[in-house]
């Protein structure tokens, strides 16, 4: 288990902990869900001129962009009410 950390500990220390990389949902959903706004795009790709096409994606660009910042503040509050959780959980020992 003392391997582990510290291993965990150099690889944050090094950063070459990447979190993002090893997320995948596991709702059944989410690949249908990634088709059909695939399949959405696609439609609006045909449907439009390049212009409004530009425009369309540079707002899916800035969606991206906010969930991401959205997905690391949860990350960071879900983090400190662990660490939080488990320093009351050892203070009462």
């Amino acid at each position: 288990m003392m391997d582990n950390m510290s291993n965990l500990i150099e690889d944050l220390f090094h950063g070459n902990l990447r979190l993002d990389e090893s997320i995948h949902p596991v709702q059944a959903e989410y690949q249908e869900i990634n088709r059909r706004i695939s399949d959405i795009m696609q439609n609006y790709k045909t449907q439009l001129n390049e212009s409004e096409y530009d425009t369309l994606e540079q707002l899916v660009d800035l969606i991206g962009q906010s969930t991401s910042m959205y997905v690391e503040a949860a990350f960071e509050q879900g983090l400190r009410t662990g660490g939080r959780l488990i320093i009351e959980v050892l203070g009462k020992s």
